[in-house]
Parts: structure tokens; sequence; C-alpha cells
């Protein structure tokens, strides 16, 4: 009777996850076509979270990859020419090329192409978003710099090195991998340049271009809604509720103890006392 209890435990453990993975899925699908129909518009999502678990139980995190890439252009290559494309956005970045398929895609989409971004879309993520025609940010979200990152240092901080040391005191390996960098860097603004909105001039083009990728600020230095305008981007705050809905339905792995809880008592306006 034991062993049957036991058993019955073990199995229940094993399919739990499953069905609330499934349950997670219906109910996102759900919320997406709400969206879809709101707007009339094909929504796609680009959300990465630490969904996905490893064989001993740590959170992998997840990056913008070419099985992205290849996803998100199937989906945009079936969807009509004139249909508007809603684009959540939730990622720390990635490969720097699928993200530039991501871009080039979009940009290449007759339909207005709006991203969403509820929280956070860094590096890769960025230069998505510079494609849209317009992006919408939470009023706490951030995006960041795109300068390329050459294993763990930032192409711009390797080619300074040539300009602060003599050359004959400077590794060749030094000298190759600043080579590589400028190429990366000039790689890098050129497509930005191509993919911004044709509603900008070639003249802010170019300096958006320049700021982004020539390691003016650090790699993850927070663009807030304030300097994305400042930038010169088609920015609102108009976040829709259903895109904050979707995103609670993304949820991190499960932790023994939250790091983060709060009241279920909703903030009221407070009363003023009369003078």
């Amino acid at each position: 009777m034991f062993l049957d209890i036991l058993m019955l435990f073990f199995v229940i453990s094993a399919i739990q996850p499953m069905l609330t993975q499934a349950a997670l899925r219906m109910s996102r699908q759900r919320l997406i076509a709400q969206l879809e129909q709101k707007n009339k518009s094909r929504v796609i999502t680009l959300i990465h979270r630490q969904e996905t678990m490893s064989i001993l139980g740590f959170p992998v995190m997840r990056y913008i990859d070419i099985n992205d890439s290849e996803k998100i252009i199937r989906a945009i290559q079936a969807t009509d020419d004139n249909t508007p494309i809603d684009m959540i956005l939730h990622t720390p970045g990635g490969v720097a090329l699928a993200a530039l398929q991501i871009a080039r895609a979009i940009k290449l989409h007759r339909g207005k192409v709006t991203v969403y971004v509820p929280h956070y879309a860094m590096s890769g993520g960025t230069l998505i978003a510079l494609a849209a025609d317009e992006i919408v940010m939470g009023k706490n979200a951030m995006l960041g710099p795109v300068d390329p990152q050459l294993g763990q240092y930032p192409a711009p901080s390797i080619i300074s090195v040539l300009e602060r040391k003599p050359i004959a005191n400077i590794s060749d390996e030094t000298i190759i991998m600043a080579d590589v960098a400028r190429k990366a860097i000039n790689q890098l603004r050129n497509s930005i340049i191509e993919l911004l909105p044709d509603e900008h001039t070639m003249e802010e083009r170019e300096s958006l271009a320049d700021i982004l990728t020539q390691g003016i600020w650090t790699h993850d230095f927070p663009i807030n809604v304030d300097v994305a305008k400042s930038l010169g981007l088609n920015v609102s705050t108009d976040m829709p509720q259903e895109v904050l809905d979707l995103m609670n339905l993304f949820p991190q792995p499960t932790q023994y103890t939250p790091s983060v809880e709060y009241g279920s008592s909703e903030r009221r306006p407070q009363s003023r006392r009369p003078r």
C-alpha cells in the first residue's frame, strides 16, 4: 500500500509541471488572441525568462538565438503585408546575427510594427526595437547600447588600447582584436543606419548609430524613456494592460523563498483634511 502511494506521488509530481505549462500556454494564447482582435494585428512575443531548467535543477538563462530568428521570420512571413505587427520584447540580448535577422524582417514589413518593452530589451533587443515604427515602453522600462562585445571585452574599449599605448608595446593578439573590433563596430553602425525608420534623416541616423555603438556608455547603461526620447526615438508609454498581464504568464522558475513579496491592498488616494 505504501509503495502504491509513493508511486502515485512520483507520477503526480512528474505530470504536474507538464499540466502547469500546458495551462500557461493556453492562457497565453487566449490573451494573445484578445490583443490581436483588439488591435487587428499579429502579436509576436520574444520573451526570455529562466523557464527552462537544466537536469540538475539550475535555471538556464535564455538569449536571442538563431531558433528565435527562424520562428519570428516565419511568423512575419505568414502575416499579410499590410497587417500591423505588435511584438512584445523582454530579453537581455543575444546573438547579433539573430537580432539583425529579426530587425531586418521587421523593417521590410509594410504594415506598422510596434514593439512593446514592458521591462527591458537590452543589446540585441534594442537593435530589434530600433527597426520598429513605434516603441512602447513601460514607465520604468529600459533599452541599452548595442556596441559589439568581443568575448568579455567591449569592442570600443579594445580599440582605445591602440590610442593609449605605443604600437610596439601592444601584443599582436590585441592588435588583431582591435582590427576585428573596428570592423564589428562599423558593420553594426551601418546596420543601425539601414534599420532605423525612414522618418529619420540621414544625419539623425548616423548620430544615433554613433551614440549606440561607439562605447559612449557601458554596455549595460539603462536607456530609460526620457533618454530614448532625447535620442529622437519614437517612444510612448501607452502600455496596454494585456501586455503586462501576458508577462505574468511567463513565470520564473519556482523558488522555495520568494525574493519579492507585497501586500494585496490596493493603493487609494488619501483624503485631504479641510483647512
